[in-house]
């Protein structure tokens, strides 16, 4: 039998059975983790904007021809954009100006968010975890205000469960089936792994935005990211080879991440 636990509740006495515990986030840290949470939201709003300024443009065979859109050469050409009707110049002016504002906003929480994470408890983690490929500042942050403190886990694979990077099992007497990943818990903190796990498909290298976030961070963490970084790639590399599809692969880059040193 398992070990019990009483708890007291006016004149009777409830058992309960190996109680879990719970992690109570801070008042500090709940306020980084809204702060992340709705400069996710301002992002997801602005990619609305800009795909329904595309599809306005395309329902009426408007079409730019130069490389990257909502590049500088896209904008100027955004602006000159003549409607055939003074209607659908109004629309178009409108998710204009949308795009505008939601690009305004989401820089304002981003700005916000790293005035506010300077001062917070968990800021050297979150340097810590920016000399990792792939993770640059608002991912480390998402990782973290979702995951709070770190040490609380007791092994990876805790951290795992947590995130809902462990994979399913199905089982039926002696038969053991493990399937896709639970997705159960912390939904923000597994898509900004995941997002970032795609890194790795290049092979092992330091670009300049990350030599820039290797400045901070001590030899020890330098070195622990170099390490990660050669191994994972390689990894990547076997995977594909063995014919496994890419986001199986992209999901398993992003389970070794959180069990990096």
């Amino acid at each position: 039998m398992g070990d019990f636990s009483f708890i007291e509740r006016g004149p009777f006495s409830i058992i309960v059975d190996n109680l879990t515990p719970v992690d109570v986030p801070t008042v500090e840290d709940e306020a980084i983790r809204d702060l992340s949470r709705a400069r996710e939201d301002a992002l997801q709003d602005l990619k609305a904007a800009k795909l329904r300024l595309k599809a306005f443009l395309l329902r009426h065979d408007i079409r730019y021809t130069g490389r990257a859109t909502w590049s500088p050469a896209h904008l100027r050409w955004l602006s000159a954009v003549v409607c055939p009707t003074p209607a659908q110049h109004i629309v178009f002016q409108e998710y204009v100006r949308a795009v505008n504002e939601q690009t305004e906003r989401l820089e304002r929480l981003e700005q916000a968010l790293h005035a506010q994470v300077k001062s917070w408890r968990l800021n050297p983690v979150v340097e810590a975890l920016q000399a990792l490929r792939g993770v640059p500042f608002t991912r480390a942050v998402t990782t973290v205000a979702e995951l709070g403190d770190l040490t609380r886990f007791a092994n990876p694979r805790h951290l795992m469960k947590c995130l809902g990077l462990m994979p399913s099992e199905y089982s039926s007497a002696e038969r053991r089936h493990q399937g896709s990943i639970t997705k159960a818990g912390k939904t923000h903190a597994r898509r900004a792994l995941v997002e970032g796990a795609w890194a790795y498909r290049d092979p092992a290298k330091v670009s300049r935005p990350l030599h820039l976030r290797l400045a901070t961070p001590s030899k020890a963490v330098q070195d622990s990211s170099w390490k990660a970084q050669a191994r994972l790639c390689t990894r990547d590399r076997r995977l594909m080879a063995r014919g496994k599809h890419a986001n199986q692969v992209v999901v398993a880059m992003a389970n070794q991440v959180t069990v990096t040193p």
